[in-house]
């Protein structure tokens, strides 16, 4: 039976293992995953030949495949023909987010990819906790790098969004994306609720656990953001911008 339809068979392939893979897979030939997944399919998922999986370039293709071999060289897939399907946002997010400490960022980030947004631009606020600089600052982003990969892998998306390189506060607003440029504000006037639906994409910027200071949101607001409040609580940063993010998938995105 042909691999494709095989696998198909067996059921929806975005509730399959998924794997992201470095290049593109050749259709109809063997893939040895790379030792970081083959690792994983192996000690951790307990795969075993004849299973079916799935891999993914980051790019918006995916292939199923089908466990072939494991041996100790890596995991040997068989790979069948490429897929494009649509599970990414149409609503594109940019979320510029406070570095906050340890794993409140992680959570913010990965949750944040399950919920659609397409890119990150950590930056180091006045009353971040954490201060990271030089090598430091490489190793974070790598980090959060791999780890929005495998949220990707969790979640079933193709591409995976960028995470920048950490930048300070003043230059993240200053180089936002052009669109709606939304600040999490929990004294501000206006809700998501009574904006107009945008025409472009959204920027949001959600600061650390203290919040943002005084010369940050009047810099914020100098380069056209605009303040908005999650109703008449305070959140947590871990909280407040996915809780923006799932209010704005619902009132403009895919929700």
């Amino acid at each position: 039976m042909h691999i494709l339809h095989h696998i198909m068979s067996e059921k929806p392939l975005n509730t399959m293992p998924r794997f992201f893979i470095p290049t593109s897979p050749t259709p109809h030939a063997d893939y040895v995953l790379p030792e970081a997944a083959s690792h994983h399919a192996m000690r951790v998922l307990r795969l075993a030949a004849g299973d079916s999986v799935v891999v993914f370039d980051g790019r918006g293709c995916e292939w199923p495949a089908q466990i072939v071999r494991m041996e100790k060289q890596g995991v040997t897939l068989r790979v069948g023909d490429a897929i494009t399907p649509h599970r990414e946002s149409a609503l594109a997010v940019t979320l510029i987010q406070g570095i906050s400490g340890g794993e409140r960022m992680d959570f913010t980030l990965q949750k944040a990819v399950e919920l659609g947004v397409q890119r990150i631009q950590p930056v180091t606020c006045a009353r971040s906790v954490v201060r990271l600089t030089g090598e430091r600052a490489q190793k974070r982003q790598q980090h959060w790098q791999q780890m929005v990969i495998s949220a990707c892998e969790q979640c079933g998306r193709n591409v995976v969004p960028e995470v920048l390189p950490i930048v300070a506060f003043n230059e993240g607003v200053r180089n936002a994306d052009a669109g709606l440029r939304l600040l999490l504000d929990p004294v501000a006037k206006r809700t998501l609720r009574e904006l107009p639906l945008p025409n472009a994409g959204v920027c949001l910027l959600a600061g650390p656990e203290g919040g943002f200071d005084s010369r940050e949101m009047a810099q914020a607001f100098q380069a056209g953001f605009v303040g908005v409040r999650l109703g008449p609580r305070v959140l947590r940063t871990e909280t407040a911008a996915l809780a923006a993010v799932s209010a704005m998938q619902m009132l403009w995105g895919d929700f």
